[in-house]
């Protein structure tokens, strides 16, 4: 992966540069380099993302059986490198977090519980210590749950806390990160809707309500889009670019997903707003896959699940959906881009999803079960990360397709630490791998056309059923090189605090990495950010240009000097004529 180098924060001239390139679809834009980056190891399920030795790069936690194995980002082929974790019972989903507010990454696992049936799951902590994971040292916690967990800030002290309905009582309870107490999370008598889908995330744009909406979430007041037979996971993104995050729902119309809907609303908004309907290639009709529910299948089942990127960085969150043909048995992984809207039914958001269906390397995977996004080479663009059946019975191949896009694009990548140390942290590494959930960003900046653009984004909002959030948000911003007139993050605050927690930055470069450190948490001006650049392509055109007109100066400098030369060794030897002459 390509190295970056820090900038100094005090630069912070505006930028007047617009560049006039258009931003292509997709295309043929995607590159198979799986073997590159796994070699033989490409197989298992990719349960989460975390920088597990806080190297600043991103690893990949992968599930085989009863094994987890933490791919380590290198440096050299095969760029991850398995570490295998072996336990004695089957692991059902990771979580990556600092659960103890030691500044390590401790990993969280829910395994399917041996003594309480397969409806039960229990869930292990294994601490993290100087960048390893021992798994001799752990603690298992003395309630099973009905369903994965989710992990969130729920007392805003950044240490991340556990919630979900537990065996022993009808109602979600919490486990405060910390000191593992157990506590009460919500008065409610609605049974919580199984997979859930809860999330942690502002939607009112005060950068602290988060705790407000996963109550209106758990307490289900937004009601499905009439008609609806089957109902997939929910997902938050700014959806319009606006600023606000919006909700995404995949959705089918019948129990078999012949007729499947994506489907958005917000805050504000009492109706349900179809981005896509359109499922129709050709003569093909493809629709959303269905979760099954039967515990005694060995075949693990994914809950219908859109994951967001942006994957042409225009500012607008693209999406990745798997989808089956509803007349056979072959079932794909398919981009959605968001687009601007062509039809009435989505007129009030302006925006919508299309299908591309024609992409080589994506659609050459056959039987595609679940597509990520991820960084792969920690450039700012987002490539793609697809599982298929077929491997063996037990285990997933993986396939990673880089993402070639040509357009010199813009984005800002922000990444939130726990800011429980700053220059403090134990053994002076900075903890950048411990998987926060719970801030947000927001940018406001001025586009190639000089209107105003906005965009947002929650990080980790969302931890269950293969979620797959990455670490950090990247934010395109189009073809705008301007800088980022402001860019504000907030974190999450305890209860009874009124005071937001949020900072502003101005002027950020475009094409940079934002590593934000909120220490103090109650002190947002004394929170500290470190700024690392990723060039673009635009630099290296410079960069030759800038060379190749400096080649050519200095050629016509030496022909012109060459021709001077020529010149005086003519002249001095028609005066060494003259001399000659003028001595007889």
């Amino acid at each position: 992966p390509a190295a970056r180098q820090p900038l100094p924060a005090h630069w912070r001239q505006p930028l007047g540069l617009a560049l006039l390139l258009a931003l292509a679809g997709p295309g043929e834009t995607l590159q198979n380099v799986t073997a590159q980056l796994f070699g033989p190891e490409a197989y298992g399920t990719l349960a989460a993302f975390g920088d597990f030795n806080s190297d600043k790069q991103t690893d990949l936690f992968v599930l085989r059986g009863n094994e987890l194995v933490i791919f380590l980002a290198d440096q050299k082929e095969p760029y991850f490198k398995p570490r295998v974790k072996s336990l004695s019972v089957v692991i059902t989903s990771v979580v990556p977090g600092d659960y103890d507010g030691d500044s390590q990454m401790d990993v969280l696992l829910t395994t399917q519980a041996q003594n309480h049936g397969r409806d039960e799951l229990s869930v292990f902590i294994f601490w993290g210590h100087n960048q390893t994971l021992d798994l001799n040292h752990k603690t298992m916690l003395n309630k099973t749950f009905h369903d994965e967990p989710l992990v969130m800030d729920f007392n805003g002290d950044l240490i991340p806390d556990i919630f979900g309905v537990t065996s022993d009582s009808s109602k979600p309870q919490i486990l405060i990160g910390g000191n593992l107490s157990w506590h009460a999370a919500l008065e409610t008598q609605s049974k919580m809707y199984i997979p859930h889908s809860h999330a942690f995330i502002d939607l009112n744009h005060d950068f602290t309500s988060a705790l407000q909406f996963f109550f209106y979430l758990s307490e289900k007041i937004q009601k499905t889009p009439s008609g609806v037979k089957v109902v997939g996971q929910s997902v938050f993104a700014d959806f319009d670019g606006d600023g606000q995050s919006e909700h995404l729902l995949p959705v089918c119309e019948d129990t078999t997903c012949q007729k499947s809907a994506i489907y958005l609303t917000k805050l504000g908004m009492d109706q349900w707003i179809p981005v896509l309907q359109d499922f129709r290639n050709k003569e093909t009709l493809w629709g959303f896959v269905p979760y099954r529910s039967d515990k005694s299948s060995t075949e693990t089942s994914f809950p219908i699940t859109l994951h967001i990127g942006d994957y042409n960085m225009d500012g607008y969150p693209d999406a990745l959906a798997i989808l089956k043909n509803t007349s056979g048995s072959n079932q794909q992984a398919f981009l959605l881009e968001n687009v601007p809207c062509n039809n009435i039914s989505c007129k009030s958001v302006h925006r919508m999803f299309k299908v591309f269906w024609e992409l080589s390397d994506l659609n050459q995977i056959k039987d595609a079960v679940v597509a990520t996004f991820f960084d792969i080479y920690e450039d700012g663009i987002l490539d793609i990360i697809v599982l298929s059946k077929g491997y063996s019975n037990r285990d997933f191949a993986i396939h990673t397709l880089k993402n070639n896009f040509e357009a010199d694009a813009y984005f800002v990548k922000v990444i939130v630490l726990s800011g429980l140390c700053s220059n403090d942290c134990p053994r002076k590494i900075t903890p950048f791998g411990v998987n926060q959930p719970g801030p947000y960003i927001m940018y406001t900046t001025v586009d190639a056309n000089g209107y105003l653009k906005n965009g947002s984004a929650g990080q980790l909002s969302q931890s269950a059923h293969y979620a797959l959030q990455l670490p950090y948000n990247v934010l395109g911003l189009g073809r705008s090189a301007n800088f980022l007139d402001h860019l504000y993050v907030g974190i999450p605050r305890p209860l009874g605090e009124k005071s937001a927690r949020k900072q502003e930055w101005t002027a950020i470069i475009p094409n940079s990495q934002l590593i934000v450190i909120p220490y103090p948490h109650n002190v947002p001006r004394s929170w500290s950010a470190k700024l690392y650049l990723t060039p673009s392509n635009i630099v290296l055109l410079t960069a030759i240009a800038l060379i190749g007109v400096c080649v050519f100066i200095l050629a016509i400098i030496g022909i012109l000097h060459w021709q001077e030369k020529k010149a005086d060794d003519r002249e001095k030897r028609q005066e060494a004529h003259r001399f000659h002459f003028d001595a007889m």
